[in-house]
């Protein structure tokens, strides 16, 4: 949808679209940011435009899968309230209810794992366009760093609050090792690139 019209409905009082689609979109942000970068650091024939283009090729290809996201997040958790609208009068039907409701929370983990994977490969990039990039779009390559973090820390925000209200044990601790890995190198990345912004004095 058009920006104005996203904001509307981000702001309105309907649930949807809500701080999953906000993640996605500052992943998708940060992914295009990270092109326009790579794109405005390769000359033809200086070492590294080979690099440099790959990068550009990889932010684009993750800027469609996470802006498909902001809609997919958006399914998700209306597939939850719809199944927590399904008839439970009978025992039948309450069985069949709960099993959905699970499902659905269960499914609404998947997107923002997937927007927590594809910002952590954008905080990669970032952090080697800070060094090696385009000195002059240095704040366009440190912003798409921050813009890839909130996605991060809002997906994994996102997989908590379903994960509260997931029965399945096993399920829960699969999700739950998920997120220490990322916090494993999203840390790391983190310190470094805040490092190499303040570096520069900016501030």
């Amino acid at each position: 949808m058009e920006i104005q019209e996203f904001l509307k409905n981000l702001a309105s009082d309907t649930p949807t679209p809500g701080g999953g689609s906000v993640s996605a979109l500052s992943g998708a942000l940060s992914a295009s940011l990270i092109a326009m970068v790579a794109g405005l650091s390769y000359h033809k024939g200086q070492a590294g435009s080979r690099e440099m283009k790959e990068v550009k090729r990889k932010a684009l290809t993750i800027q469609k899968r996470l802006y498909r996201a902001i809609e997919e997040d958006a399914r998700s958790f209306d597939a939850v309230m719809a199944a927590f609208r399904l008839p439970k009068d009978e025992e039948k039907e309450r069985l069949y209810r709960d099993g959905m409701i699970q499902k659905a929370y269960q499914k609404a983990t998947m997107t923002p794992q997937k927007v927590c994977e594809l910002s952590l490969q954008l905080l990669e990039f970032s952090k080697f366009l800070l060094r090696k990039g385009n000195q002059n779009a240095f704040s366009d390559a440190g912003v798409a760093a921050y813009l890839a973090n909130t996605a991060i820390e809002g997906g994994m925000l996102n997989i908590q609050i379903n994960l509260g209200s997931i029965q399945d044990k096993g399920f829960r601790s699969e999700r739950e090792r998920f997120m220490r890995r990322l916090l494993q190198r999203q840390g790391p990345l983190m310190t470094e690139i805040r490092k190499e912004i303040r570096g520069r004095a900016f501030y």
